[in-house]
């Protein structure tokens, strides 16, 4: 029992070591791609606005119902229908 208990507790198992030497960088970085994931890194403080992914998702999605509902609103007139004004 004692022999457990002077185990050096920095020292990693030898199931948990690995090589890095072996790795490869980026090794998944096409399938991504392909499979349609991608990552945006936010700022700091816009970072700190937000909970989670969750919430981001929920706020751009209000913003682009948003910008459908007054895209209508913004669009310039063809100008048929409206009588120029005499000088």
């Amino acid at each position: 029992m004692k022999a457990k208990q002077e185990m050096d507790r920095d020292e990693l198992r030898p199931e948990y070591e690995f090589d890095y030497s072996k790795s490869i960088r980026g090794k998944y970085h096409k399938r991504l791609l392909k499979e349609g994931s991608n990552v945006v890194i936010l700022e700091p403080d816009v970072a700190r606005a937000f909970g989670d992914s969750s919430a981001v998702n929920e706020v751009l999605r209000s913003l682009l119902d948003l910008t459908r509902s007054t895209q209508r609103l913004t669009k310039r007139s063809s100008g048929r229908g409206v009588k120029p004004r005499a000088a």
